[in-house]
């Protein structure tokens, strides 16, 4: 897994064998006007020579990395005039070679941050292995690598390759790019050109109020959801499966009554749906075909005096959208309550964490296999016997690592710094440091940040269920593309209204909020929406949206009026708007209403539209062809929601390089798996003002006459996190780790088990049976509770065996 990258076997060849096309396709492109923008390189053609003693021509260096043999030569062999350059690898083990635009105030060009630049060049090349790469200057932390961009196909003659750049970052004042070569071959360029895309587009007109053009506007919609969802997953016909299992409710569970139900946003309906097990806490994921992997999920609840906690299924079933029935496939190796699903560059999926059978923690990573359609034997498996927690939030890296970013549900003390990676090949596990207050992020929200190709993880709020805090209001961003990366502080949330039991007040100092629901939008922002100040109680109405541009909030958006706390979620639909399901409070009440946000890039006037998609089924490294009616920005893939208590760590944005001839768009797909994962994408336009197109649905993968892989270089392979610190010494072999049967943070010692009587109170509520008691009445708390056992918390002084 580690950095190794497949692609499908016949992929070689078959670029191949269409090279010749392409470049004639290239060279009929439609070419720079006479009077269009002025190119703004030094040098392009590589007519100047250097310095006296250079062997690289004026404004040009030798660039690359890595284990390999190569060869620079300035040869006549050109385009244009009489010099182009020729860069070949003749053994690679890794890394690549590149003539680059040198690095310095005279030879790379100036930038404006928020626009955009074309970039062309002429190559010819005989392999598939060569990339547009671009490096910037940020005016504070120097030269970088910014992105690759784009993977011209092979040409035996003179060819012309162009893709237009992201909007430029803020605080970045040059760019140098060239075209990399990573695989063995040759690759020749000359006459290279920088073009500034023209003036941005005026501001549009606001087509909505001036309140919802500026915070956006929530819906509460008139159906009702039927069932408990615990789980949200957006299907690949745009559906909605909402699932409940037994909804966190032993009378159901006792009934053997569970449930789910398809939510279909065409025409607001609700359609339940037979479920054969209690699926309340398990994992989800999409597999590469659109089927939805469901893992584990509850087998038994706790017992009435709380001795016996939660157990764990070992039950694993597909839901398939188009008939909209689960199948069971084999079972896990053991039961996995809360367990994690990640899943990876080649469509399997890995699982950590949860409860076992007997309420103890399972130590043994699980591992779904695509091609088998079954859960592998444990002894297939690498094993570092490592207690992860419950739904620990796993994240694929660009180089298939596994990122743990520190954020979970239930528990704490968390070993090492709270984070770490995990290199599956290597079966090692790395801490890496700077993740604050690590042992209060249960129930924070992780994402990697759009788009996926920066590799940055930013992780916000969360609490701590066992001692129960009031959540805390901090974000820690990690850039995973550093030697050794860390985190380090981001800007603290909003502040909102928050209702203690008493109505709402606004929230002071460091409160913040756990239960958040953090979701990548369109425009390249995070919504951050929901959540509550203490466990399961005191519900935060406020939200604001994350720009990773700038890494900060904008604060004052409008705010869910339905409160979002445990077993809530919120996901973004194709058509560019957010839904907002659930709320689970202590008290044991669920909320059945449904919100619909419509953020404020859809009151900015009409949309963009994609007029047409030449083809859905989209391979790695391809170049696929869109036209719109007008216009756009930016392309990109984003990966559809499979969410449950804040945690979704497949959610990704994938930036699709664009090369531009006005509404005919040129999309370039990445050539790595492992930024985006085979399967179903929604797709979307966007254009200069951050306004959407409704999404197309995509297939990325490859067709199955090339189901065979066969491992090939990629050009998304860097050097990135190889100066970690030691690994830790994994655990000996061992069965399971032991769990406390509070994990969940419920005295059950009172009510029923789907009552969550708090083992510890917040702040400010005295040790006492009267402020006690007070709390839970303010917190709608069933009355005359019915003490199972014991009484540790005193809330029976009179003895009767009720509470209160």
């Amino acid at each position: 897994m580690r950095p190794t990258i497949r692609r499908r076997a016949g992929r070689r060849a078959a670029l191949l064998a269409v090279g010749a096309m392409t470049a004639g396709l290239l060279l009929t492109a439609p070419q720079q006007a006479t009077a269009g923008p002025p190119n703004l390189l030094s040098n392009p053609g590589f007519e100047t020579a250097g310095a006296a003693g250079s062997d690289m021509p004026s404004c040009w260096s030798k660039s690359g990395w890595g284990d390999n043999d190569f060869t620079f030569a300035t040869v006549a062999d050109a385009h244009g005039g009489t010099k182009a350059m020729r860069v070949s690898l003749t053994r690679r083990v890794d890394g690549d070679r590149k003539a680059l635009v040198t690095e310095n105030t005279a030879c790379a060009p100036a930038v404006t941050p928020g626009r955009q630049y074309d970039l062309s060049a002429w190559y010819k090349s005989n392999t598939p292995d060569v990339s547009v790469t671009v490096f910037r200057r940020d005016t504070t932390a120097g030269w970088q690598y910014w992105t690759d961009l784009q993977n011209p196909p092979v040409s035996a003659g003179w060819a012309r390759t162009e893709v237009r750049t992201p909007v430029v970052p803020p605080n970045t004042d040059k760019i140098a790019w060239g075209l990399s070569v990573y695989g063995v071959g040759t690759l020749t360029t000359d006459d290279y050109a920088l073009e500034e895309v023209g003036a941005a587009p005026p501001q549009p007109a606001c087509s909505g109020t001036a309140e919802e053009c500026a915070k956006g506007k929530w819906q509460v919609i008139p159906a009702q959801n039927p069932v408990r969802s615990m789980h949200a997953v957006v299907l690949k016909n745009g559906k909605v499966l909402l699932i409940a299992g037994s909804g966190n409710d032993i009378a159901q569970f006792n009934a053997g009554t569970f449930t789910s139900a398809v939510y279909d946003p065409a025409n607001g309906s609700f359609r339940t749906i037979p479920t054969p097990v209690d699926m309340f806490c398990a994992g989800h994921v999409q597999l590469s075909d659109g089927r939805v992997l469901v893992m584990s999920g509850n087998k038994g609840y706790p017992s009435a005096d709380g001795s016996v906690g939660y157990q764990g299924l070992k039950d694993s079933y597909t839901f398939d959208p188009a008939t909209e029935k689960y199948t069971r496939t084999n079972d896990m190796n053991g039961g996995h309550w809360y367990p994690s699903a990640t899943v990876l560059g080649n469509g399997d999926v890995i699982s950590f964490g949860g409860l076992k059978e007997d309420s103890t923690g399972n130590v043994t990573a699980e591992k779904f296999s695509a091609a088998q359609n079954k859960w592998l034997p444990m002894n297939e498996v690498n094993q570092t016997w490592s207690y992860w927690g419950l739904y620990p939030s796993m994240i694929l890296m660009q180089d298939g690592r596994l990122f743990y970013s520190g954020s979970h549900t239930f528990g704490n003390g968390t070993p090492g710094t709270g984070a770490s990676i995990y290199d599956y090949d290597a079966n090692t596990v790395t801490d890496v440091p700077g993740l604050r207050n690590k042992d209060e992020r249960d129930e924070s929200a992780s994402v990697l940040l759009p788009p996926a190709q920066d590799q940055r993880v930013l992780t916000i709020g969360g609490g701590n269920n066992e001692r129960n805090p009031a959540a805390n209001r901090i974000t820690d961003i990690i850039d995973l593309k550093k030697p050794s990366p860390a985190y380090t502080a981001g800007p603290d949330l909003p502040r909102g209204l928050v209702d203690t039991g008493a109505g709402k007040r606004p929230q002071t100092g460091a409160e913040g909020k756990m239960y958040v629901s953090a979701v990548l939008l369109p425009d390249g922002k995070v919504l951050e929406t929901g959540g509550g100040l203490h466990d399961r109680a005191d519900p935060v109405f406020e939200a604001s949206f994350f720009d990773p541009a700038t890494n900060t909030y904008q604060a004052g958006l409008a705010a869910d009026p339905i409160p979002r706390t445990y077993h809530s979620a919120s996901f973004l639909m194709p058509d560019g708007r957010v839904m907002s399901v659930g709320d689970n409070p202590g008290n044991g009440t669920y909320n059945h209403n449904v919100s619909i946000y419509t953020p404020p890039y859809l009151f900015k006037g009409a949309r963009p539209q994609i007029t047409s998609v030449i083809d859905t089924q989209w391979v790695y490294g391809d170049t696929q062809r869109i036209t719109v009616n007008r216009p756009i920005a930016r392309a990109e893939l984003i990966r559809p929601a499979a969410v449950t208590h804040s945690s979704d760590p497949n959610q990704r944005f994938v930036d699709l390089p664009m090369t531009v001839d006005g509404t005919t768009v040129d999309l370039n797909v990445t050539s790595n798996p492992n930024l985006a994962p085979p399967g179903w994408y929604m797709l979307f336009a966007v254009d200069a003002n951050g306004v959407p197109s409704i999404a197309t649905w995509v297939h990325l993968g490859g067709p199955s006459a090339l189901a065979a892989a066969q491992e090939q270089p990629s050009a998304h392979e860097h050097s990135f996190a190889d100066r970690l610190g030691p690994a830790r010494e994994n655990p000996a072999k061992r069965d399971s780790v032991p769990v406390a049967p509070s994990v969940a943070g419920c005295d059950r010692h009172y009510g029923t088990v789907n009552v969550c009587v708090p083992t510890r109170f917040p702040d400010g509520v005295k040790a006492t049976a009267k402020a006690r008691c007070a709390w839970l009445a303010s917190h709608q708390y069933p009355r005359r509770l019915k003490v199972n056992g014991s009484d540790p918390l005193r809330l029976d002084p009179d003895g009767d065996g009720f509470a209160c």
